[in-house]
């Protein structure tokens, strides 16, 4: 495999890591509205929204290689039953997506390919970053109980 077949590689494989993202964020969007949770469904919208950025850096970087980008998820979303159970199924992507960008980004590094290790690290921290932020919200749930905390996240019917 050459230089740039592994980074068109690692590039699809994120491709289809972010997309999947979109489409697990935007399930949970719907299900916390459904749930009165607007505030938090609008959380998760803005995590959609950069995930579709991320995956759109993908593209661009395996156009530019001359790759042909196949714009599919990597697996289909499934929805959570619980706050908890949300949390923890999209802090486990979280990771996984952690270790395969920093995976990639270290291959990107030996195969002298500035441009998608430039990529990956940025996105790797963006990545860190929802990690400590689901971290945070089970640490929260566990410390403070569902009840009080699902409170900090639904307007109130004066607020519609």
């Amino acid at each position: 495999m050459t230089n740039k077949e592994r980074s068109l590689k690692n590039l699809q494989k994120a491709l289809s890591m972010e997309l999947t993202a979109v489409h697990q964020y935007l399930l949970h969007a719907h299900v916390l509205d459904d749930w009165g949770l607007d505030k938090l469904g609008a959380k998760m919208r803005e995590e959609m929204q950069e995930e579709l950025g991320h995956a759109s850096v993908f593209i661009e970087r395996i156009l530019y290689l001359q790759g042909e980008p196949v714009v599919s998820e990597q697996k289909a979303p499934k929805r959570a039953e619980s706050l908890e159970a949300l949390f923890t199924s999209d802090l486990k992507e979280e990771n996984n997506a952690i270790a395969f960008y920093t995976k990639a980004f270290q291959e990107a590094v030996e195969d002298g390919d500035i441009g998608t290790k430039a990529i990956f690290e940025r996105i790797v921290l963006d990545e860190e970053g929802h990690a400590e932020w689901l971290d945070l919200q089970l640490n929260l749930l566990k410390r403070m109980g569902e009840p009080a905390f699902i409170s900090k996240y639904m307007s109130s019917s004066a607020d519609h």
